[in-house]
């Protein structure tokens, strides 16, 4: 929808992706598996812990030259080298992140204890409480694309569509609407699963009885919200003796250009008017890893590991370290032929057309007598 209520342009045909296939694809995982060099499935712990280093590398340098230079500068400078900062940093937050996303997925090494080990405190450092993504996401693995057990990124029927949604219907409602997912989007999956798959009662990932965990897995759900307080605990001790706001230009403002970048990086990896979605009637766990895309963010490919550029491969074969993955994505990509979701669009362009294009799912007439769904704007 455009300003005024009008209904919004449609795709051009050079932005406009020939939906993804409703048969069933003609290959099966173990084929797919066959295609990629055995030794993109071998996990280096000297290589892997190396991205640790560059990373938390950065991260020390980016802090020094901020804390030890910045207010030397003239005034104009200064107030324009700490939101340069803060998104360098956010960035280099972004790649932690996803190496301990990868710790989540024992894509790290061979060995599960140094896997959790280096993801409970790289992503608390980063505030995710480690465990609790861990097996959340591992549910999201286990149902991508499946309307009623996905774990995030659930779209909606028209008829689920809350009261309020006709009010966010036109352009400043969209752009209200996704600044504020951008803004608390990430921190508000993981406080009160926003966006989340819908549970019969309140779910959070810092709530060790939450519905989203079993019993065995209650005791990490403790053990990760303890490394929150005892970091917590660490800022505020640093705020005493360096000033709050020395935290906060430091630490949180690039925390919150991260929180802002994995919005945007999952919500395009997840989100795509070609891309189908589906009821328990057909869902299957391959089709559903197949409704993900791959999108190329230029320099960010290598600053973040290549987690965009070679999504659909990660949801196919999880414990693949990121520096296979680009290989790997290449030896299946002309065995997955038009199963294999790629979009070129302009990253600020794809944002755009998919806050306007996809807005919830119903069926289309091509799949009436099925359980596919498609995404649909017009309200």
């Amino acid at each position: 929808m455009g300003a005024g209520g009008q209904m919004s342009r449609p795709m051009s045909k050079t932005e406009q992706k020939i939906k993804v296939p409703l048969s069933k694809p003609p290959f099966i995982l173990s084929e797919l598996k066959k295609a990629i060099p055995p030794h993109c499935f071998q996990r280096s712990l000297v290589r892997s812990f190396s991205y640790v280093v560059r990373d938390l590398t950065l991260v020390f340098v980016l802090g020094y030259i901020a804390a030890k230079y910045f207010h030397l500068l003239p005034s104009p400078y200064y107030y324009l080298a700490w939101p340069i900062y803060w998104c360098a940093q956010g960035s280099v937050f972004t790649a932690i992140w996803v190496i301990a996303h990868e710790c989540g997925h024992h894509g790290f090494s061979n060995y599960q204890w140094i896997d959790d080990t280096v993801g409970f405190i790289l992503y608390t450092s980063i505030f995710v409480p480690y465990f609790s993504w861990k097996f959340s996401h591992r549910r999201h693995h286990s149902n991508t694309g499946s309307l009623e057990y996905d774990e995030v990124y659930v779209p909606r029927l028209k008829s689920e569509l809350r009261w309020f949604s006709k009010y966010f219907n036109n352009l400043p409602g969209r752009i209200v609407a996704f600044t504020t997912t951008l803004t608390i989007g990430w921190p508000s999956y993981m406080a009160i699963n926003a966006s989340g798959r819908p549970y019969d009662r309140f779910a959070s990932h810092y709530n060790p009885y939450s519905p989203m965990y079993n019993d065995r897995e209650r005791l990490l759900i403790y053990i990760a919200d303890l490394g929150l307080i005892a970091f917590i605990y660490m800022l505020y001790r640093i705020a005493m003796v360096q000033g709050l706001a020395w935290v906060v230009c430091m630490y949180v403002a690039p925390l919150q250009c991260m929180n802002i970048l994995v919005v945007v990086l999952t919500f395009l990896n997840h989100t795509h008017a070609s891309v189908p979605h589906y009821d328990s009637s057909e869902w299957d766990w391959l089709r559903g890893a197949l409704a993900t895309i791959d999108r190329d963010w230029g320099i960010l490919n290598e600053i973040c590991h290549n987690v965009t550029n070679t999504h659909v491969l990660h949801h196919l074969f999880t414990a693949i370290p990121h520096y296979h993955a680009v290989e790997a994505t290449k030896a299946i990509r002309p065995l997955l032929g038009e199963y294999y979701n790629f979009d070129s669009t302009p990253v600020y362009k794809a944002i755009w057309r998919n806050i306007n294009a996809c807005i919830y799912v119903e069926k289309n007439e091509e799949s009436q007598d099925r359980g596919v769904y498609w995404y649909k704007n017009k309200l």
